[in-house]
């Protein structure tokens, strides 16, 4: 029996939006730290910002984290994990929502705060007590 290689996939879309793009440069993450797949970029972030998964299967961690370190690691994982859940289809992060486990949660700015509305109450983007940052943190 003889070894084939995989059909090109492409570009993938959906919708207009492109699914799977190639990336080059700084964009393909930095290589002491992304798993294929999912760049991991270091770049500036907001004040108290660590680290974030975005839609697009690339991790963004704060520059301001020491490469190699324990803080490092953590987030990576963390990030992660929210990646994982992302492609799996398991969290999805919108502009006016986040989807987690089917159940849709408003996101709107209040006040130039990203909030997000969980069981009645409005909480800032980035504080406990999210059900996709609890699962997050307990795989770590």
């Amino acid at each position: 029996m003889g070894f084939k290689l995989g059909k090109n996939k492409g570009f993938e879309a959906t919708s207009g939006e492109i699914k799977t793009k190639m990336r080059f440069g700084k964009q393909s993450g930095d290589a002491d730290i992304s798993v294929p797949g999912t760049p991991v970029i270091r770049m500036p972030l907001e004040e108290g910002t660590m680290g974030e998964a975005n839609m697009d299967g690339s991790i963004y961690i704060n520059e301001n984290i020491m490469p190699g370190s324990f803080d490092e690691r953590q987030v990576i994982n963390h990030e992660m994990k929210h990646a994982t859940d992302i492609k799996t289809g398991k969290l999805e992060y919108g502009d006016n929502h986040i989807k987690y486990n089917g159940e849709v949660f408003a996101r709107q700015d209040i006040n130039g705060k990203d909030m997000i509305l969980v069981d009645g109450e409005w909480k800032e983007a980035g504080d406990s007590g999210f059900p996709w940052e609890d699962d997050a943190n307990n795989g770590i």
